[in-house]
């Protein structure tokens, strides 16, 4: 009885030990950017409100000066690079600048290897169309010209208005 019971368990954890990888493999990218999204947003959540505090220069250009409570996101890597480090991947904060969503906190990469803090996102893209409907965004996108496997989610002030976006990405091989 004893080794039958033992033999049991040993099959049962056998086959949940061997079932954990192929469910893992199973998942993939939107799986990665969808745990990605979540954490960059509950880290946020954690700094604070969204909100808007004046206005700041990003890679020469003028933009909205974005917080997420009292902490300053132009320019600031921390949040995105945190992200990385625990998720792989990039991660970004961008603000609504009129009708132009700006980069303003990115650990995406420029074709130098700066960050493309700055850089305005494609106006006529299929991730901004949903955006500025008021609704995420995830899907294959180009990325300054490199394809990525993305989230995008509208990030709202205390009033509900749209004031910036989370995006999450992994390069596609």
């Amino acid at each position: 009885m004893k080794a039958s019971t033992f033999a049991l368990m040993l099959l049962v954890f056998t086959a949940e030990f061997t079932a954990l990888p192929h469910s893992r493999a199973l998942a993939g990218p939107a799986e990665d950017v969808r745990s990605s999204m979540q954490l960059l947003k509950s880290k946020a959540a954690a700094m604070g409100a969204p909100n808007i505090k004046g206005e700041d220069t990003v890679a020469g250009k003028t933009v909205p000066d974005f917080y997420f409570g009292d902490t300053k996101m132009n320019n600031n890597f921390s949040l995105v690079d945190d992200v990385q480090k625990e998720k792989g991947g990039t991660s970004t904060i961008i603000v609504k600048n009129g009708d132009e969503y700006i980069r303003v906190a990115t650990n995406v990469k420029k074709d130098d290897g700066s960050p493309a803090i700055g850089a305005v996102l494609d106006p006529n893209g299929k991730a901004i169309a949903v955006i500025a409907k008021g609704e995420s965004f995830y899907g294959d996108v180009d990325i300054l010209g490199k394809p990525y496997t993305t989230g995008y989610e509208p990030i709202r002030d205390a009033r509900n208005n749209i004031i910036g976006v989370y995006y999450v990405g992994y390069l596609k091989n």
